[in-house]
């Protein structure tokens, strides 16, 4: 029923005897991102890079003299350099189309002649290239003649088309209209798709499209109809901006997505109906936008300014910290959840700090908004289950590699209940992008597998979450001849060899799946950065999706992508293409039937506080080879976000991608404790804990050591109630209690964190200087100072240029595993056993737990010392202040922390 189709080599067309005119969108090859007909740009030929080159192959008739006449536009000086080799001869013609013409577009085009004295050809095939080292004129083309004289118009390049090109767009054409009846064969109910019209995204991450993605502007919201090809544009008069994403309502009445206007403003959603009516905007800047821009933006008149001008060459030119809403989809009751950057934080792995979060909110139908997370990094995508919940794709590292963490997780439309769905522990694929639900099927899901850069683009993904989380088993690629494991780009199988990974069993995949050191770090750069290549897999079922999909172009191609039909057994077929842009996100317009709201209780006097309250079942569920009775506690810790009101505008205090530096070579998101709670003797736990805060717990021993670590967090919404099973290492799992008895601690009030031995105050700061350099001062060194650093060891406080001189000692003498999240960046979020981190696995613990000459510290001391191991092995209390050793004399500098700043600095919802 499908044919193939196959785009053929565009060669230059012969005017007359022994003139040729090459068009620029008749090109045989190029380097970077060319297009040969930018619509944005009257259809010339435009680079949408800073550098490369475009290639042309002709044949020249008669030999003879010739002149090389281009057409070109261009507003600035923008010299190229062309090489004409033909039969061994190479002819180089520098710095040429270097005038200025007075603007980029048709208008502006100018004739120059590259060889004003002529150029001797011979008889036969000749190629031409044009590359330049910044960026490239705008080219209607350039034609071969043996006249001197100049043209005095455009017009030998009009209708220009070959008896190939006529018959290729003929055959696709047809196959087109023929795939789009199959499709309505399976889907009679569906009349049009909805898709999105725009050039690709140029972003250095896959969630950077707002920040440094959204430079070629020109867009279209449209409907396809199935039955004669013809597309509508819903919203004609927003043509000259961006729409990143869009989402369906459940009735398919209306269409809600996000649009940018233009440089220097944020994305905000707006909603139209399906015909095209009641177009309107939904959310709008804050009123004080301006302000935070001014106070906010990196290019301001400062030391690190150069560094945030030059960022991938155009981010100075493209965001200005600005607040962007993005990534809407309806929900039940009328409003919507979307992401934001209204949250002010800054991504924790960018020294710069140019990158920004993003994370849920949600719009209720009077268009009051709520934030409904918390995180330190990116939250993206979030569309609704056919049980209500938001699923969306949620990046974290609490003692995980930097970038591989990108798992699928669904909360309830007010932010309770959050679940991880997949993902947590599997290295690669990175990101789980764009996820949906298969139509009926509660456990399956559909989504790409991405990089962490440059954008999330990647092989098709069937996730089926009865499997083990914690492995590949659950997930099947459906587009299996690329695949996605490495930091950069993409793989393709090797000649003569398969991807191990996707089709062995568990025990012989990809290392990269069960990480166990960093020889298995995956950082690096794929073997490809073309396609094939899949975006916004809309599930049929679960064999049959429609897909967005580049078939052969560079990822970045501006019009790489059309619409296809592609379903498990290998079939990838045009639905439509627009030669000119790339399209997005295809969705059926077909109405569903509308979830309900789900929820949990939620406690009003919890909430009157900021508290929820958490009841762990029994604590040794899924904590193997921990004996009962030996977790005495937990203790409550938060994984602070960075807020940009902790910004710095002066260099020296960045280390190891950290903004405002927290560790050395260890975590780079600040930590901080808000005490400990007992745990009963049959393992249970009731206790509460501040909301909207992202919470991690570590379960301890009688001396307050930890026996494992939870390595994500949960971000519990005021008055929440919830109930886990124990240390399992997932987010939340419906509890189960054996013996049909309660728990014991709710035959009690609900705990409250306190201090530990020592502490005046559970909640506090985890500061190396103020917590552990005294009980080095007090313990050791006597015997480990300058002059006398017996083993090598200096433990004195002696400050040094971000640190002190027994912190640098200690850490660089490895005294516990520590989980460096850039050390490796990839991979590092593998399951890890109790006792595999922190005091219990400390050669620094165990050496002195054996006696160390007539070293007796007291309890207090001790809990000091294995907190911080605990902690792994952070330094600094804060985000904020001066650290660098030159700023000593600042008032601020190295300040001791206060743990009220943790509470007040993080800016409200505006």
């Amino acid at each position: 029923m499908f044919r193939n189709f196959f785009v053929l080599m565009l060669l230059a067309a012969p005017v007359f005897a022994a003139d040729v005119v090459c068009p620029a969108r008749q090109y045989s090859s190029c380097v970077g991102n060319y297009v040969g007909a930018e619509s944005r740009w009257d259809n010339l030929g435009v680079l949408h890079s800073d550098k490369g080159s475009v290639t042309w192959q002709t044949n020249i008739a008669d030999a003879g003299t010739y002149y090389i006449q281009f057409l070109y536009a261009s507003q600035k000086t923008r010299p190229a350099n062309i090489t004409l080799i033909q039969a061994g001869q190479t002819h180089e013609f520098k710095s040429v189309l270097a005038e200025p013409t007075g603007g980029f577009f048709a208008e502006h085009l100018k004739w120059t002649n590259i060889a004003p004295n002529g150029v001797k050809l011979v008889k036969g095939q000749m190629t031409l290239t044009l590359a330049v080292d910044k960026y490239m004129p705008h080219l209607r083309g350039f034609r071969i003649t043996a006249e001197k004289e100049l043209p005095a118009d455009a017009g030998c390049f009009a209708q220009i088309e070959t008896a190939e090109e006529q018959a290729r767009w003929a055959l696709e054409l047809q196959t087109m209209t023929e795939n789009r009846k199959h499709v309505q064969q399976i889907m009679p109910d569906v009349q049009h798709i909805l898709f999105i019209k725009r050039a690709t995204f140029q972003s250095s991450h896959y969630y950077t499209d707002f920040i440094d993605g959204s430079l070629i502007f020109g867009t279209e919201l449209c409907l396809l109809n199935l039955k004669d090809g013809s597309v509508k544009n819903l919203v004609p008069s927003l043509a000259s901006g961006i729409i990143g994403r869009c989402n369906l309502s459940f009735d398919a009445k209306k269409v809600i997505f996000d649009y940018k206007a233009k440089v220097g403003e944020g994305y905000r959603i707006w909603e139209v109906g399906i015909d095209g009516s009641n177009l309107k905007q939904l959310t709008f800047p804050p009123a004080d936008e301006e302000e935070r821009i001014a106070k906010y933006r990196m290019d301001k008149n400062n030391k690190i300014s150069q560094t945030w001008a030059n960022y991938r060459g155009h981010g100075a030119g493209v965001y200005f910290h600005h607040t962007d809403d993005m990534h809407p989809a309806y929900l039940p009751d009328g409003g919507f959840v979307f992401t934001s950057s209204r949250c002010e934080y800054g991504i924790l792995c960018d020294g710069p700090d140019v990158l920004t979060v993003s994370v849920l909110y949600r719009a209720y139908p009077d268009g009051k908004l709520e934030k409904l997370s918390n995180n330190a990094l990116s939250e993206s995508c979030p569309t609704v289950m056919e049980d209500g919940r938001i699923l969306y794709t949620r990046w974290e590292y609490v003692d995980n590699g930097s970038v591989t963490n990108k798992g699928l997780w669904a909360i309830n439309p007010d932010g309770t209940a959050s679940f991880e769905i997949y993902g947590a522990n599997i290295a690669y694929p990175s990101v789980f992008n764009t996820a949906r639900q298969i139509p009926g099927e509660s456990a399956k899901f559909v989504c790409i597998g991405a990089p962490h850069m440059p954008v999330g683009l990647g092989p098709v993904l069937l996730v089926d979450t009865r499997y083990n989380r914690r492995t590949v088993d659950g997930v099947r690629y459906v587009t299996p001849d690329i695949d996605q494991q490495d930091q950069w780009g993409w793989k393709k199988p090797i000649a003569g060899q398969k991807f191990v990974r996707l089709f062995e069993p568990e025990s012989v995949r990809n290392a990269c799946v069960q990480v166990k050191g960093a020889k298995d770090d995956h950082s690096g750069r794929g073997n490809t950065d073309k396609g094939p290549l899949f975006m916004d897999p809309f599930p049929i079922n679960e064999h049959e999706f429609l897909v967005s999909y580049n078939p052969d172009k560079r990822w970045n191609a501006p019009n790489g992508y059309g619409l296809y039909y592609i379903n498990d057994s290998g079939v990838r077929e045009p639905l439509y293409r627009a030669p000119h842009t790339s399209l997005w996100c295809p969705i059926p317009v077909k109405a569903v039937k509308t979830p309900g709201m789900p929820s949990v209780a939620r406690n009003p006097e919890l909430a009157a506080k900021g508290l929820a309250r958490l009841v762990v079942v029994d604590v040794y569920a899924g904590m193997d080879g921990v004996k009962r009775g030996t977790v005495k506690y937990l203790r409550i810790n938060e994984h602070v976000p960075r807020p940009w009101s902790a910004r710095r505008y002066w260099d020296g205090d960045e280390y190891d991608q950290q903004h405002s530096v927290i560790t050395m070579n260890a975590h780079l998101g600040l930590k901080a404790q808000y005490g400990i709670v007992p745990v009963e003797t049959d393992g249970s736990a009731n206790f509460v804990v501040p909301a909207d805060k992202n919470i991690f717990i570590q379960a301890l021993d009688e001396n307050y050591r930890e026996i494992q670590r939870e390595r994500t967090f949960v971000n519990y919404r005021p008055g929440e109630i919830r109930s886990c099973v124990g240390c399992h290492e997932r987010a939340s799992e419906s509890p189960t209690v054996g013996s049909g008895k309660a728990p014991m601690a709710l035959r009690r009030p609900s705990s409250v964190p306190g201090p530990q031995p020592g502490e005046v105050s559970g909640a506090r700061p985890l500061s190396y200087f103020e917590d552990v350099q005294p009980v080095l001062d007090r313990h050791c060194v006597e015997c480990h100072k300058a002059g006398k650093a017996e083993g090598n060891i200096n433990l004195e406080g002696t400050l040094t240029g971000l640190f002190n001189r027994s912190y640098e000692t200690l850490m660089k003498w490895k005294p516990f595993t520590v989980i460096g999240e850039n050390h490796p960046k990839g991979g590092n979020n593998h399951y890890l056993p109790p006792y595999s981190l922190g005091s219990y696995e400390s050669k620094l613990v165990k050496l002195l737990d054996k006696g160390h000459y007539e070293v007796k510290m007291p309890k207090e001391d001790w809990i000091k010392l294995t907190t911080w191991v605990d902690s792994n092995g952070q330094y600094y209390g804060t985000y904020f202040g001066h650290k660098n050793l030159k700023y000593k004399d600042l008032p601020d500098f190295r300040r001791t922390p206060a743990f009220e700043e943790i509470e007040t600095a993080l800016p409200q919802i505006r």
